[in-house]
């Protein structure tokens, strides 16, 4: 259900912009969409999981205000980061 270590090294080596990158929005987005993507799986076998459920909007909220502050800051980042990892919108 969780991103394990091996895949959170993995996500942060392509979507750092520098050596030792952590903090950047791309690379917290990118673990972000991870992690959602896990928690949509989990969500196909147990329809009831309300408190998941709200995990689960917490992470989309704070990935779209990640999103949002891209957008402002550098929209050629915002536009090449929803392309490489398939966001809509």
């Amino acid at each position: 259900m969780s991103v394990t270590a091996d895949r959170k090294a993995e996500l942060i080596k392509e979507n750092a912009q520098n050596d030792g990158d952590t903090g950047s929005p791309e690379v917290q987005v990118s673990i972000l969409t991870e992690r959602i993507a896990n928690l949509t799986e989990h969500f196909k076998t147990h329809k009831k999981d309300n408190h998941s459920r709200r995990g689960l909007l917490k992470m989309v909220s704070q990935r779209r205000r990640l999103l949002d502050y891209l957008k402002r800051k550098d929209e050629a980042r915002y536009k090449a980061l929803i392309g490489k990892l398939g966001i809509r919108r």
